[in-house]
């Protein structure tokens, strides 16, 4: 799921292949879409209120699509990945959005064109987060590490990582998110414990 940034609309993806958006305001369901050839994963809001992008859930085709809310209908695809996308983020700024995938490559695209602007390769991806201006990328990846990768210069490898865990606790991360002011990753886990780190230093300043 996802809210748009306005915080006005949310949008929901489905095991039985649907999409929901809601009004948040009011709670009324606004529309429901069907995705019956591809399935439909990680929805995510451009910054458009009638736009989405998301991942396959078919098992056999993990391009990503760029769906209009208003007609049902793919505005571009984008091919690329080899196994299940795990995470998809949208920049908070622009266009850009990236999408992290179990064939071990972290993939920068741009709404406006279907071709891959930009390719990491980083072995057990499992999630991804860009800072509240759109800069900064952080990628969760093997070994339960948070990489810090600067997009004007991500080709240079990360200027910053951290390990995330307790010392008698072994984590697998999930989910992340910087807070609006850039300082803060909350992270979730498989193992049902949330994380807040600093975005920094990645000390735990709550578990």
């Amino acid at each position: 799921m996802d809210f748009h940034q306005d915080g006005e609309l949310l949008v929901t993806a489905g095991d039985d292949e649907s999409v929901h958006l809601y009004n948040t305001n009011t709670g009324v369901l606004q529309r429901t879409l069907y995705s019956k050839k591809y399935g439909v994963d990680l929805i995510r809001f451009t910054h458009s209120p009638n736009q989405v992008i998301c991942a396959s859930k078919n098992g056999w085709d993990e391009s990503l699509r760029y769906l209009a809310l208003e007609n049902n209908r793919y505005i571009s695809y984008f091919k690329g990945h080899r196994d299940k996308v795990v995470s998809l983020v949208m920049s908070p700024v622009d266009d850009t959005f990236v999408s992290g995938s179990l064939d071990e490559t972290i993939r920068l695209w741009d709404l406006r064109s279907n071709l891959c602007q930009g390719l990491l390769r980083r072995k057990g991806i499992s999630g991804l987060a860009f800072d509240p201006k759109g800069i900064v990328l952080a990628a969760a990846v093997e070994n339960n590490v948070i990489k810090l990768f600067d997009l004007q210069s991500y080709e240079k490898g990360p200027f910053n990582s951290f390990h995330v865990g307790h010392s008698s606790r072994n984590v697998k991360l999930h989910t992340m998110k910087f807070s609006s002011d850039g300082r803060y990753l909350l992270l979730s886990t498989t193992d049902n414990i949330i994380y807040l780190i600093d975005a920094f230093t990645g000390a735990t300043v709550r578990i």
